[in-house]
């Protein structure tokens, strides 16, 4: 009869644990969390770190119209990160969480709620349906965001649209103004006609678009065309230009003449 083989398993002397094979972290995660938030956790790292030197993480907000994705995971567990890091540094780290709950997406998704409905709603009804969409979705993120096992003042973040917040805006922007850095000028606003909104430049996509370039000629009101030259009496003066871009002449204001040039005078016909 030939010898049974031992098993390898009892030649290993293996310590003992009380840890379990798997880790279960969908189910052990949730735990923690809830051991983390009933114990104060923030709040015992800054009593134990009362008197050191301050380091301050006001995070950049995110948007407030959507679940969390992967961008959102990458961003606040690196900041997270170095929160964790700077405390273990030596100093007293405070993490304060916002939202941006202003914007166009927002104002789309509303406005085409009320429209399924065939509601026209007046503006103040809309402003007060985005405030309730952003604040649904703020609360829904920060649950979101604390299941990712980052510690900050949850309880106290900032909102753009609180009132304090816009408050401190408009108290800001009243100094710079008194300061003279403020002036009127003429610029290109953005303008969504769908939803009769502004647009911020970072929400334009341009396309790919070919145009011609074309000649066009502006009837020149004045002066009299004797004061340009004495053989041009009687005659209907032109301008003419060239664009690339005819898309724009319906909003053409004015044509600009360099008074360092010389400009002739071409017969074309009648013209």
């Amino acid at each position: 009869m030939s010898e049974e083989k031992p098993s390898y398993k009892t030649t290993l002397n293996l310590p003992q644990s009380d840890f379990p094979m798997r880790a279960n972290l969908p189910q052990r995660e949730p735990q923690w969390l809830a051991q983390w938030q009933e114990k104060d956790l923030y709040g015992k790292i800054h009593a134990q770190a009362k008197g050191r030197e301050k380091f301050i993480l006001h995070d950049g907000p995110p948007y407030a119209n959507g679940s969390i994705h992967l961008g959102h995971i990458l961003n606040k567990v690196l900041k997270d990160l170095i929160v964790k890091y700077r405390h273990m540094n030596g100093y007293d780290c405070h993490y304060v969480p916002g939202w941006d709950c202003h914007g166009l997406p927002i104002e789309q998704q509303v406005v085409d709620k009320f429209r399924a409905k065939g509601k026209t709603p007046p503006r103040h009804a809309i402003l007060a349906a985005c405030a309730e969409f952003a604040g649904s979705w703020v609360t829904k993120q920060k649950q979101e965001f604390i299941r990712l096992g980052v510690l900050g003042d949850w309880d106290h973040p900032y909102r753009t649209m609180d009132k304090d917040y816009e408050g401190h805006i408009a108290r800001e922007f009243a100094r710079v103004v008194r300061g003279g850095y403020v002036y009127r000028g003429l610029k290109p606003v953005y303008w969504d006609w769908k939803y009769e909104t502004a647009l911020a430049e970072a929400e334009i996509e341009y396309h790919d678009h070919e145009s011609p370039s074309i000649y066009v000629p502006f009837e020149l009101i004045t002066p009299d065309a004797a004061e340009v030259h004495p053989s041009l009496r009687g005659k209907q003066l032109e301008l003419v230009i060239w664009t690339t871009t005819p898309w724009t002449l319906p909003a053409n204001l004015a044509i600009a003449l360099n008074e360092t040039l010389e400009y002739v005078a071409v017969e074309v016909g009648s013209r």
